[in-house]
């Protein structure tokens, strides 16, 4: 990288790993997996290429909600360790080059928040405002009910108040009032609170809702300067502090967090409808909606960047599909009614989403890390985990993550009926799924996802570069390319399980360009006059190439 600037922006070629502390592992064997035990596991993540890690919450919690019911945003839950344990993980962290980022969950609190029990106390409580309120409800609209199987409201009656308080989500979260300036203050003060203990950076849960002052009375704000003075605070507090958003959008409405031509609020957006649209291609096997996706996605600052992800901790939201779409994805990889949830979304992980095809798993996974972005990926995806479905709703995919074949899956000394969650049954489970198995074996899902996880961080054109989608004459075949400091990679990828012949029509390249294989060691591949190449691949087949002249080097 040749820029000065380019040392702050750490996160455009960075390899995330989303994962739960109380299901990776359990080092003092109650069932729960702790800090202690990520902090022995740091090492692990390193070997694989790692370079971010992103943990989801580990406060003080009821656990109504798995950790997203907070009720101390300056504690660790003591099921999980103390605050020198955190600190212990991140000096550990830091020491292997690996950056972290937490949670910052802040559109509501748990019912049980010390906050929300003062402000039921008394209208005239200090933090009866730091809530909504209403003496009667304004009408829901059905789209804004996160959990319309457990809610048919955005407001529950409090007896203690006599009143209405506002939640979007569950009714034991009640939403904070963010058109409060002491409520914003206090976010910067948590925020800056982690910034101080070494964090790197937040992912924002939920931003729409956490800006949205629509059921706010008498608020005199632009909902985005809630954003911008939020990172503001925080590249004060730290030069090259992350805000990695949530925001299930449209393409059109993204630009808008990103903060617009100013790229002054999030810098880093999961890109939902690019992935919804990969399912769909996947269903197909067609790269139509993808290459779609992919050109309707709109272009940044180099100071902001999309997130990749196929998978992540939630149900695999479809919501932006189109209801006959979302029934195609349904029919090919959850058909049951048992593997879908909220009527919008899979219950499942990708690998047994396809039946644990390793030809697919591997395709799939190749294409994330090619697209142009920063990959994500959760925490278990590298060695194949499967879900267990008899896990009520969301929590079926975080299970505790299966490191050998003995009980537990290594996860856990304690007995099975201790644990947070049971471990997977059957042909996923820790008996055929498993870490120590699959580091013995260099053909595995685990050895070639090093590979690739190490091949993507040496390939900064993905993250740094502009995109654009190649034509081809295979409609399962989707092939892009990524162009940055005169350098140019391309990828195909066959979504169909059929071998084809395909042409790429790769347009402006050198006229005595070569492509390097990035994969594997099938060499350099010779390039027409017209910037056509023509390529042999087996069905779900995947190639990477760097474009090279004789002046230029690749990476062996």
């Amino acid at each position: 990288m040749t820029t000065a600037r380019t040392s702050d922006l750490w996160w455009k070629n960075a390899v995330v790993y989303c994962l739960d502390v109380e299901t990776f592992l359990d080092w003092d064997g109650d069932g729960v997996g702790d800090i202690r035990g990520l902090t022995e596991r740091i090492d692990y993540l390193a070997g694989i290429g790692v370079s971010c890690i992103w943990l989801m919450p580990f406060q003080p919690s009821p656990n109504r909600d798995d950790g997203y019911d907070i009720t101390d945003y300056y504690g660790v839950d003591h099921r999980l360790g103390s605050l020198g344990d955190f600190v212990t993980l991140i000096r550990t962290a830091k020491d292997r080059g690996i950056r972290v980022i937490v949670d910052l969950v802040v559109n509501h609190t748990s019912d049980r928040h010390p906050w929300f029990r003062e402000a039921r106390s008394s209208p005239d409580n200090r933090f009866r405002d730091f809530y909504v309120w209403r003496d009667r409800p304004t009408r829901t609209q059905k789209a804004s009910i996160v959990f319309p199987d457990a809610e048919d409201s955005i407001w529950a009656w409090d007896d203690k108040s006599e009143q209405f308080y506002l939640h979007h989500f569950y009714s034991h979260q009640p939403d904070l009032n963010i058109g409060n300036q002491q409520v914003r203050d206090e976010i910067a003060k948590v925020a800056g609170f982690w910034l101080e203990l070494g964090v790197d950076g937040f992912r924002v849960d939920a931003v729409p809702f956490l800006i949205d002052t629509s059921e706010v009375p008498d608020v005199d704000l632009d909902p985005h300067e809630i954003l911008k003075h939020l990172r503001s605070f925080i590249s004060r507090r730290r030069g090259d502090g992350l805000l990695l958003g949530e925001v299930n959008l449209h393409p059109e409405q993204l630009i808008d967090f990103f903060g617009g031509e100013d790229a002054d609020e999030v810098q880093l957006l999961f890109n939902f409808p690019l992935m919804e649209a990969t399912w769909l291609s996947l269903a197909r096997q067609d790269a139509g909606p993808i290459a779609e996706a992919l050109r309707q996605t709109i272009e940044v600052s180099i100071d902001c960047q999309y997130a990749n992800f196929l998978r992540n901790h939630d149900e695999l939201t479809l919501d932006k599909l189109s209801e006959d779409e979302r029934l195609e994805v349904f029919d090919a990889f959850g058909p049951e009614e048992d593997m879908q949830v909220f009527g919008r979304g899979l219950r499942r992980r990708l690998p047994s989403m396809f039946d644990g095809d390793d030809r697919r798993i591997r395709m799939a996974y190749s294409l994330m890390f090619s697209l142009p972005g920063t990959p994500v990926l959760f925490y278990g995806e590298e060695i194949g985990m499967g879900e267990n479905l008899a896990i009520d709703g969301r929590m079926s995919v975080r299970t505790p993550m299966q490191w050998s074949d003995e009980e537990n899956g290594g996860f856990s000394k304690a007995r099975p009926s201790r644990l947070r969650r049971p471990v997977v049954e059957g042909r996923f489970g820790p008996l055929a799924v498993n870490v120590a198995a699959q580091r013995r074996d260099p053909e595995s899902l685990l050895s070639w996802m090093e590979r690739l996880i190490r091949r993507r961080r040496e390939t900064p054109e993905l993250g740094w570069g502009t995109w654009d989608v190649v034509k081809t004459n295979v409609s399962s075949v989707f092939a892009h390319r990524c162009d940055w400091e005169g350098r140019t990679v391309v990828a195909a990828h066959n979504l169909g399980e059929q071998p084809c012949v395909v042409r790429l029509q790769l347009g402006d390249v050198p006229k005595d360009g070569r492509l390097d294989d990035l994969l594997d060691d099938r060499g350099a591949t010779a390039l027409s006059d017209d910037g056509t190449l023509e390529l042999k691949m087996d069905g779900y087949g995947f190639r990477w190439f760097r474009i090279t002249t004789s002046e230029q080097h690749t990476p062996p």
